[in-house]
């Protein structure tokens, strides 16, 4: 049967609620883990199938894992990898496993990875990965939907990056580990991420400078040297920022904890900029509170510190309910406002151009049978459903479960009426209320 999310909405937020370990950090540990010849032990891991399905990858590669949802950890043993070909059936499932190119590379000499998947936001090209490997020495080609690269050993060089590619910043630097002399990445991708999987590399045992900033300098160490390591992952400050945006849209006052603030500056500086009240409870919370009509405004995603994409469809549905006429340029994705046809349907008046998307805010949204397009989207439409008037079923959930651990556990403890349901395929919306609910 199928599983869907069901919300009946228009009741403000209160209460508190933890942030869990950053996806887009963890998935990459997982895949560093690959050069340690040893045993490393990763805390604050979240439960979600994109971290199950780098777990099978590193599996099928020949590593052991022991992964604990209750204990939020994994254990990595990686010293007897036998297998360099990352197979289609896991990498299509999600973009980041592609970041074990690199690894399989820098650690075996040669490395088989199958083109990546994940959400279908846009194009998102790997010919920065692969020129960034082949001035690395390494011998690089695309056949039959894999890309092969080869080198008995990699070289530093100078890497100039035409955009600050997060993925391509990454895997040169899992490349680039165990290169003879100085590799330095320009133009480098600056976000949290980033400085998380550098200092769980230097914990090991590598020689990374300049995470953070445009330029990172990787001093190559020996093959085998990297030791193993027990390291906790950075909060999610996409995942804080979705329980923001709905209590923003929502309304009422939450507190968000476990988080590093200064991971979402920009974001913070936009919601207040439009009305919301915004506080600091300790060094690791926040207090958000909505108690007034919001007012339009302007933003442009762009990579950190600007605007993050991954923000950009939650914000969308909290500025459709905003007053006055707001518009979102989306400079990084040309694929990114699948949300709009969705929040449309519950009565948001949006018009997209291109690259661009106007919205005039609405007095209130009305609850009606939606789906996830992909993940941000999904939690676009949960974030509405919950400031909705009336009933909601949100379809596809399989997209918000790669991004959002315990989605309606979380929501339920700040009040909202939210629940998973298995929904029989003859039954209509109209009677999802008889459906059974799912613990």
């Amino acid at each position: 049967m199928e599983k869907k999310i069901v919300i009946d909405g228009g009741k403000k937020l209160y209460g508190e609620v933890s942030i869990s370990g950053a996806k887009n950090a963890v998935l990459k540990l997982i895949a560093a883990a690959l050069l340690v010849e040893d045993v490393c032990l990763i805390h604050n891991v979240p439960d979600l199938s994109d971290v199950e399905t780098m777990v099978d990858l590193i599996n099928s590669l020949g590593a052991k894992t022991k992964y604990s949802k209750l204990s939020q950890t994994i254990e990595i043993d990686a010293r007897d990898i036998t297998n360099h070909v990352a197979d289609y059936a896991y990498v299509s499932k999600m973009r980041a496993s592609f970041n074990v190119l690199g690894a399989l590379l820098s650690r075996c000499g040669e490395s088989k990875v199958a083109l990546p998947g994940g959400c279908a936001i846009g194009e998102r090209r790997v010919d920065f990965h692969i020129k960034g490997l082949q001035l690395l020495g390494a011998d690089v080609n695309i056949e039959n939907g894999y890309v092969i690269a080869k080198s008995r050993k990699l070289k530093g060089a100078d890497i100039s990056l035409a955009i600050p590619s997060v993925g391509a910043t990454e895997n040169l630097m899992l490349a680039s580990i165990f290169a003879d002399g100085v590799t330095r990445i320009q133009n480098a991708a600056q976000e949290p991420e980033i400085v998380d999987l550098a200092n769980f590399l230097n914990m090991a045992g590598a020689d990374i400078n300049g995470a953070g900033t445009p330029e990172i300098t990787i001093n190559g160490v020996a093959r085998g040297s990297l030791k193993g390591i027990e390291y906790s992952t950075i909060p999610d400050r996409i995942e804080a920022a979705s329980y923001a945006c709905a209590v923003c849209a929502a309304g009422g006052e939450i507190v968000v904890r476990d988080i590093i603030p200064a991971h979402l500056t920009f974001f913070i500086n936009k919601m207040c900029e439009i009305g919301v009240k915004i506080d600091a409870v300790d060094p690791y919370s926040l207090r958000i509170k909505k108690d007034k009509r919001l007012k339009a405004t302007d933003l442009i995603t762009q990579p950190y510190p600007g605007f993050h994409t991954d923000m950009q469809a939650p914000v969308m549905s909290v500025l459709a309910l905003a007053d006055g006429t707001s518009v979102i340029t989306e400079s990084l994705f040309e694929n990114r406002f699948m949300q709009v046809p969705e929040l449309r349907r519950m009565g948001a008046d949006i018009q997209q151009e291109n690259s661009r998307a106007v919205i005039k805010g609405v007095e209130f949204l009305t609850g009606t049978e939606v789906k996830a397009s992909d993940l941000r989207a999904g939690a676009a439409m949960v974030i509405a459903a919950l400031a909705a008037r009336g009933k909601s079923s949100i379809s596809n959930i399989h997209h918000i479960d790669r991004g959002y651990e315990k989605i309606e556990e979380k929501f339920s403890q700040l009040g909202a009426n939210i629940k998973r349901v298995e929904i029989n395929e003859n039954l209509s919306d109209n009677q999802i209320v008889n459906s059974k609910v799912l613990s």
